[in-house]
């Protein structure tokens, strides 16, 4: 019998994931407050600093077939102590770093797939394991750790780097990720999941997945479907990535105080806390498409309102705004791909859906932020195009189908969830 009073194991994984979302978002998209420091210190151009942030969205993308590739062949506990591994090795040889090359390779590449490895992509496959009927909700609570590490660490790695520099800074981090993953990786993510749960969870997942076992990776690839969520992957990468690398100068370009700047980007994370939680009520009971329509579309609205925003108020308001709906893209398709394709091929589908969408955009996006500013001497270039790319995902998230056919003798049925528990 399942003692109904417990709570259900995979809210323990979903906790212990959206923790180590954080410190990865975090470290990740919180590259702006170190901007200025690290390029006065190594004597780098914006767009130099560009360039390797541009070649680190590319390496954390290369990381995720590999993270899919360890999965397949281990499990999430191995991956996960590799990814630590990677990732403070990488932190040391960042802060020993004194020049371009060397800081390319440690901080852009070895770094950035070290993160790739401690990732929500990464980490999405053993939750949507422990979760069929919510699994939409347990994404988006994934989401919310990515959110946090944005509101969290951006305000927090201004305020360190001011105080101790950023090679310290960054050093500190290093320990926070030991300190917090190492236990999360040997005690909590198990890949065990129960053959019965208590509504909440696995029960009902067997069917569904046996429902997608003759599909293959050929299969999937071939469809519409499948590439509209690489575009709308790409959008979100190109924004999210030139928010985290250039949100902040942008702002102290345009006259704000770095801490006004910091915190004006951290309240989109902030808010986008409760929006999240927000939205994950809604992801199981109305059609996912809907949700990522929404959130695209007010996301195109608020590139605009930022790189416009003149005054403190107006720039708290548009984060304020915009943070409502800024998560989720990425927990809405990885759940629209597992509810098309299957859990089964979810692993490789998202990190190859990962990397050629969101992290060429998140490439293009970086690199594009800083040469835009120094060739056309504004933001607006980069942020409106950010703007533009999103009302297109949004367009694109409408129209993708309910249910997919993949051949004359199989047929893949979506039934999206209009009420919880079906």
């Amino acid at each position: 019998m399942i003692n109904n009073k417990r709570l259900y194991f995979g809210w323990y994984i979903v906790i212990s994931a959206s923790i180590i979302v954080l410190l990865t978002t975090g470290l990740r998209m919180g590259i702006g407050p170190f901007m200025n420091p690290i390029m006065d210190d190594l004597r780098l151009s914006r767009t130099e600093f560009s360039l390797i942030v541009s070649v680190g969205m590319i390496a954390y993308g290369v990381g995720m077939p590999v993270a899919g590739i360890l999965l397949k062949a281990f499990n999430t506990r191995v991956l996960l102590l590799t990814g630590l591994a990677i990732v403070c090795i990488s932190i040391v040889w960042t802060v020993v770093s004194t020049g371009l090359i060397s800081f390319l390779l440690s901080y852009g590449v070895f770094l950035s797939i070290g993160l790739a490895f401690l990732s929500s992509v990464s980490l999405s496959p053993i939750i949507s394991k422990w979760f069929v009927r919510q699994r939409g909700k347990a994404l988006f609570y994934l989401t919310t750790g990515g959110m946090a590490g944005i509101a969290v660490m951006t305000p927090i790695e201004t305020w360190l780097i001011g105080i101790i520099g950023w090679h310290n800074t960054l050093l500190l981090f290093g320990g926070v990720f030991i300190f917090l993953v190492l236990p999360s990786a040997l005690f909590i993510m198990r890949e065990d999941v129960p053959k019965e749960a208590d509504g909440r969870g696995a029960l009902g997942g067997k069917a569904r997945q046996q429902a997608h076992a003759d599909l293959t990776l050929k299969d999937a690839l071939k469809t519409p479907t499948y590439w509209k969520i690489v575009f709308a992957l790409f959008a979100c990468g190109f924004g999210m990535n030139l928010l985290g690398s250039h949100g902040v100068p942008m702002l102290v370009d345009h006259h704000f105080a770095p801490m006004t700047a910091s915190f004006g980007v951290g309240m989109i994370g902030i808010v986008a806390i409760f929006g999240t939680i927000f939205l994950g009520q809604l992801a199981d009971r109305f059609p996912r498409k809907n949700i990522l329509f929404l959130v695209f579309f007010v996301r195109g609205l608020g590139f605009f309102g930022l790189v416009l925003s003149a005054a403190t108020w107006q720039l708290f308001l548009v984060s304020a705004i915009g943070g409502l709906v800024w998560a989720g893209s990425v927990a809405m398709a990885t759940a629209i791909l597992g509810d098309l394709y299957g859990v089964r091929l979810l692993g490789i589908l998202n990190g190859l859906a990962y990397f050629v969408g969101h992290q060429i955009g998140a490439a293009i996006g970086s690199f594009l932020g800083g040469w835009g500013y120094e060739v056309f001497g504004t933001h607006l270039f980069s942020f409106s195009t950010a703007g533009i790319l999103a009302l297109l995902a949004s367009l694109a998230s409408i129209t993708l189908p309910q249910s997919l056919s993949f051949s004359k003798k199989m047929e893949i049925e979506d039934k999206y969830n209009i009420k919880a528990g079906q």
